[in-house]
This record gives C-alpha cells, structure tokens and sequence, in this order.
C-alpha cells in the first residue's frame, strides 16, 4: 500500500480526507486502494488485521462478486495469523446461514451474511448486538442495517474492475474510524 507521504509499501492507495455525508455528518474517507489481483487483497487484509478488536465493526460493500466474502476470508484467516491461532478452517460465505463465528485466537470473528435480510430489525435475531459488544463484526452488505448500524464502524467498499482486479475503498464513520487512520499512520512511520 502506498499512502501520501514517504512511506511505501505493496499497493498503491492514498490517504484522503473528511468528506460532508448526506445526514449533515461526515464520513472519513481513509484509504483508496487499487487490488490487481487476489494477493493483493489478501496482503490487505492482513494489514487491516492488527487493528480490529473486540467492538469493532467492519461492513462490507460492493456488488455480487466484487470480492467481499473472499476479503472476508482472508481478514479471518490473517486474525488468526496475527494471534497465532491454528487456522480457521474453510470460510464459508454465510449467505443461507446469515452468521458465522469463528475463534481466531483474540477477539471472536462474527461473520454476517446480510444479502437475504428482509428487514433491519431481522438482524437482531441473529445476536447481532452481541457481536458488536464483544466480538468483531464483519458484515455484508453492511448496509440493510439502516440504522442499526452503529455510529462507529470500518466501511471496505470494493469495485469489480477485472476478472480479479478491484478497487478498494476504506471508509471510517465515527470516531474509531480515526483511530484507526491514527494507527495506520503510526506504525508506517
């Protein structure tokens, strides 16, 4: 990954700045990243890893097939990495099952599957409030929350532009957000 600034490392992306939401709030547009093929989104992954922890939620955009439950895998493989927990096992996406929980050595992984979510309020019949106080959510298509969503969250967006390519956004809503663009910045200087 490449941020603005002298630091170097193995993707391009640049770091951005507070944008104006539409609500009146702001979001905070931290990383574009070009992923030109599926090692780079796992090296991203890997790199996100370190910072998740229990409380943190990550949603997951893009449209079907834009990569959001491989980079699912690959975030709860790189958890249990980081930890040095024995792998996860296969990653399933969790399409018909809605929810998965696997062990990686720290905090719990809730992975959600939100694509056949009727409505927001479903969400609460899987522990959904559960996971957000005690484990890391990791959530797709994020959006069908609505407002169940809480106000402090990772926003990975991902954009189909090849067979394997994509283009990756990272966007923190609230105050975890900066923190962790804090330490991103941190641990590259």
């Amino acid at each position: 990954i490449r941020y603005r600034g002298p630091i170097t490392l193995q993707t391009p992306c640049t770091f951005c700045s507070l944008v104006p939401e539409g609500s009146g709030g702001y979001k905070f547009v931290m990383i574009e990243i070009s992923l030109p093929d599926l090692d780079a989104t796992m090296a991203l992954a890997a790199q996100i890893a370190p910072f998740l922890e229990a409380g943190d939620v990550v949603g997951l955009e893009g449209s079907l097939g834009a990569g959001k439950t491989t980079f699912a895998r690959d975030l709860i493989g790189a958890m249990a990495a980081h930890y040095g927990a024995d792998p996860v096992g296969e990653v399933p996406s969790p399409t018909f099952t809605l929810v998965q929980v696997y062990e990686t050595g720290g905090a719990p992984v809730w992975h959600f599957d939100l694509y056949r979510l009727r409505a927001p309020e479903d969400a609460l019949e899987l522990g959904i409030e559960e996971a957000f106080s005690e484990a890391i959510s990791l959530i797709e298509w994020s959006s069908k929350l609505g407002n169940y969503m809480p106000h402090d969250w990772l926003e990975i967006r991902l954009e189909i532009k090849g067979e394997f390519s994509r283009h990756g956004q990272i966007i923190g809503h609230g105050l975890r957000g900066e923190a962790i663009e804090t330490a991103f910045k941190e641990v590259l200087s």
